[in-house]
């Protein structure tokens, strides 16, 4: 039987969170909610394709239109919003041999990509995928670009004490030191997240980088999140905003999205040490089972990251359009 592929019907949508969540590549961003803002803010238009093998679900592609000067673009995630992954996410292949599973899943991005071709005939595309994804073929053969990207990946899975000994030695202690400071760590609201936007995108502005994420899109997000969790970690010290880090937090993992960025304030504390270490307990406390540091691309931050002592993750960036295209991909932001 074939895979009929279409842009999701009403009933489709009335489902949709409920693909997400019991798709491996489902995330936060997948969510019906999450791509109308996204959507919305990019000032795209989302296409959420949906594949069917008779009745049963198997697989959901949501692809984001955008046109400017006549010239066709397609997106997922689109550009702009530094959303970290999107791209497919597929349904009821985890018990398939891997034969049949190859077969199901090839015949559901052929599908994708044939509507794709007829209904938008983009001169560029370009897709970041989950970190569940493992199999960028169907992108290869269809004469994409294929590049591996990295993240790291802390595993929750342990109690306090075991994580925090697998932690380098000057993290371990600057932990330690500081713990009396742990309790002005919070999980804030609107009010959080504009400090730690205003934060980050004046750090970025002062080496000279433009952060055209916009504040309104951060919040939206927030407010409309259905299933998962936007979740502003501060810290504070004698009342005073220091620093902090908005999680993405959907499943059974948690992911450092924004903020983490060097302080201002004349203050001898590790706060990025502290918030991540916040993030951790509070994973480690509800049941949360990996905490991705979202990216493992450059050189300098990893220094940082890798004194969590994280697993390695592979994901995917692919692009495929016209020679003369190319320069499009300058649009398209890296959440490294």
């Amino acid at each position: 039987m074939s895979i009929d592929v279409r842009v999701a019907t009403d009933e489709d949508l009335e489902r949709w969170n409920g693909y997400v969540a019991r798709s491996p590549q489902g995330t936060l961003c997948h969510e019906r909610e999450a791509l109308e803002v996204q959507a919305d803010h990019a000032g795209a238009t989302v296409h959420p394709l949906i594949g069917f093998k008779g009745q049963e679900p198997v697989g959901l592609f949501p692809v984001f239109e955008l046109t400017k000067q006549f010239v066709t673009t397609a997106f997922s995630p689109p550009p702009h919003l530094r959303v970290p992954y999107l791209g497919p996410a597929f349904l009821n292949m985890g018990k398939l041999k891997q034969r049949k599973r190859e077969r199901r899943r090839q015949r559901f991005m052929d599908g994708c990509f044939e509507w794709i071709e007829s209904e938008l005939n983009p001169k560029y595309s370009h897709v970041r995928t989950a970190t569940a994804f493992e199999d960028a073929r169907p992108f290869k053969w269809q004469a994409y670009d294929v590049t591996p990207e990295y993240t790291y990946m802390i595993d929750l899975t342990r109690d306090e004490d075991e994580l925090l000994m697998t932690f380098s030695s000057d993290a371990r202690s600057n932990i330690r030191n500081a713990d009396a400071e742990a309790d002005e760590i919070t999980v804030g609201g609107p009010e959080e997240i504009r400090l730690i936007y205003e934060q980050v995108r004046n750090r970025y502005e002062s080496q000279g980088i433009s952060f055209d994420v916009p504040l309104a899109f951060v919040l939206e997000l927030a407010e409309r999140t259905s299933n998962g969790h936007v979740r502003p970690y501060t810290l504070r010290v004698d009342g005073e905003f220091v620093g902090g880090i908005i999680a993405l937090e959907y499943g059974d993992t948690t992911g450092r999205w924004m903020g983490g960025v060097r302080t201002d304030a004349d203050i001898d504390l590790p706060t990025n040490d502290l918030l991540d270490w916040a993030i951790m307990r509070d994973g480690l406390e509800r049941g949360l089972e990996a905490y991705d540091l979202v990216g493992a691309e450059t050189r300098r931050i990893n220094r940082y990251k890798a004194k969590f002592n994280p697993d390695l993750r592979t994901y995917y960036s692919l692009a495929t359009g016209s020679w003369g295209m190319q320069t499009i991909a300058s649009l398209y932001d890296s959440v490294k």
